[in-house]
């Protein structure tokens, strides 16, 4: 089983996905306290999708967070770099374009896309920078980006016991559901690393983005950013 460092080498991550790619879903169901479920739909809101708009949906996996917008009439486009996940959701959704792709090199044209959405994935880049400034180019002008990730719970005394949820309670959880326990080992480690609210809204605008805001899940364990391409 491979476990990534947060040095975030793309084969790495992309290896960890494969091992995961089975019980992926089940298992963030599970630590996540089911909360995941309500997290998709707040995204959906987010995204707002319309029939006919082309969505394209990054760190896709095995494509559960693209359905709500093929409900929605959307055209989507699962995109994932891990070709384990991309092979479950294929044998599941097979009417589905699942896509292989790297987020700081995405194959589409220019001014592709009405909306593009990111959930629990930008923060397993390597270089998330260059991953935002890609988003920014393959969506049309007046589209938007919508990106869902952990980040930092607000209230201090809570922020302490997440974070001994994530050290301590996670791996051991993980063990007992996942295939591959050490790629939560990663993931517990990466969400300690990952920049604060108002950090990653600055890394939205220097990627071009205008009018970014973001939105609290969970009391800030989970956060929204919304941006729009002028």
């Amino acid at each position: 089983m491979t476990r990534a460092s947060l040095e975030k080498q793309p084969h790495d991550v992309a290896s960890m996905f494969d091992d995961v790619a089975e019980r992926y879903d089940l298992t963030n169901d599970v630590l996540s306290l089911g909360q995941d479920r309500r997290w998709r739909r707040e995204v959906a809101r987010a995204v707002d999708a319309r029939p006919a708009q082309k969505v394209l949906d990054l760190a896709a996996g095995t494509a559960t967070s693209s359905l709500p917008f093929t409900r929605a009439g959307a055209y989507v486009v699962p995109c994932d770099f891990s070709l384990g996940m991309l092979r479950v959701g294929k044998r599941r959704h097979t009417w589905m374009p699942f896509t292989a792709g790297d987020a700081t090199r995405l194959p589409f044209k220019d001014d592709t896309f009405d909306a593009v959405t990111i959930s629990f994935g930008l923060r397993n880049v390597q270089d998330f920078d260059q991953a935002l400034r890609e988003m920014h180019r393959v969506t049309r002008p007046g589209g938007r980006v919508v990106i869902c990730e952990f980040s930092h719970p607000t209230w201090a005394p809570f922020r302490t016991v997440y974070t001994e949820y994530l050290m301590r309670a996670l791996p051991p959880v993980a063990r007992a559901v996942s295939s591959s326990p050490d790629a939560y080992v990663y993931l517990a480690e990466s969400i300690r690393a990952w920049p604060d609210q108002p950090s990653l809204a600055g890394r939205l605008r220097a990627a071009g983005w205008s009018k970014v805001a973001w939105r609290n899940l969970s009391g800030g364990i989970v956060a929204l950013h919304r941006g729009f391409k002028a």
